[in-house]
């Protein structure tokens, strides 16, 4: 006879299984199939649970958007099998600084009165950014969104375009507080690189979506340096907006808590439920209009790290000029050379 304490979690996926719709039977398998998605029979059903809920609530916005309510769609994603709490305790371990000076080598950028600045710009269309990556199922974005700013960097100074490494941000700087796929601030990655004279490529230093705790650094293949770093003053667009048309790809953080964001497809982003408590990192590479509901709507343009299948082919376009919506200006910073 089996413990009692089985009897529980028994009846629960019993119930869970009863519950699931025949008719997405088809629909399941062909998504398991195209993410390449695997379960043990015990887990599968919850799994099964989760995906329904979630395209259902999916479903849901898509409608209210087709009767104008939304300016954004949402699309099924290799998310779907995620609870809200899972995605954002796996995947946004962005961790706030208090942007204070690091080391008197860091500087302030604050908005400058006169400065007039491009209506639109697109870092992509001038060389600056490499292709979208993916930081699976680790809390890594600190160090894709220091990695993206670095390469912006890289390219500005020399004409040439190099994939960086994350897993050397991740494996070597930890004695600054970043903690690998736990979390990590980009000022300190910054800092990192700074302090280490340098970061190797991603060929040399190859991501492996896990905690190595072993630095692998070799000075041999430096591939990028920085000498400083510049942090944007807080909450302010549009000194984030000179920093983006003047210097190039800027490393931001929002908050990418809502349901809405992670499965994000297309159009320009606005939530009500986005707040100012930022807990995921991009890379803001440009800003522009367009035109939604027959009016003109700015936007940022951000680069992120949950692969070609998230969003527009990896990015978003989120709402700007709107109360710093979520929080985008709140940790803005690059690093200079």
């Amino acid at each position: 006879m089996q413990p009692p304490v089985l009897v529980g979690p028994l009846v629960l996926l019993l119930g869970v299984a009863r519950a699931l719709d025949p008719a997405l039977e088809e629909g399941w398998r062909d998504w398991k199939s195209f993410h390449a998605k695997e379960y043990p029979e015990e887990v599968e059903a919850f799994r099964r649970a989760v995906w329904e809920k979630n395209r259902r609530r999916i479903e849901h916005h898509n409608l209210e958007e087709s009767l104008g309510k939304h300016s954004y769609r949402l699309e099924m994603n290799h998310f779907g099998d995620l609870t809200d709490e899972e995605f954002n305790q796996q995947l946004n371990r962005f961790l706030a600084d208090n942007l204070k000076q690091h080391d008197g080598k860091s500087a302030l950028f604050q908005q400058w009165a006169a400065r007039e600045t491009a209506r639109e710009v697109d870092w992509r269309a001038k060389g600056y950014v490499t292709p979208v990556k993916n930081q699976g199922h680790c809390g890594s974005c600190w160090a894709f969104s220091a990695t993206g700013a670095l390469e912006g960097l890289v390219f500005k100074k020399t004409g040439k375009l190099v994939s960086l490494s994350e897993q050397n941000l991740m494996d070597c700087s930890r004695k600054l507080g970043n903690s690998g796929c736990h979390g990590g601030y980009i000022t300190r990655a910054f800092q990192y690189v700074r302090d280490n004279g340098g970061i190797n490529s991603e060929l040399s230093y190859p991501y492996l979506e896990r905690d190595e705790f072993n630095c692998h650094y070799n000075p041999q293949d430096k591939a990028a340096n920085c000498t400083s770093l510049m942090v944007i003053q807080q909450g302010n667009e549009t000194a984030l907006e000179q920093a983006v048309a003047m210097v190039g790809p800027v490393s931001v953080a929002v908050d990418a808590s809502s349901f809405h964001f992670h499965f994000y497809k297309s159009g320009v982003f606005t939530n009500s439920q986005c707040s100012h408590r930022v807990n995921h990192a991009m890379l803001a590479v440009g800003y522009g209009t367009s035109q939604e509901n027959g009016k003109n709507t700015a936007y940022w343009l951000l680069k992120n790290s949950w692969s070609e299948q998230w969003g527009e082919k990896g990015y978003i376009r989120l709402v700007k000029g709107v109360d710093n919506h979520c929080g985008v200006a709140n940790q803005a910073s690059y690093p200079t050379w």
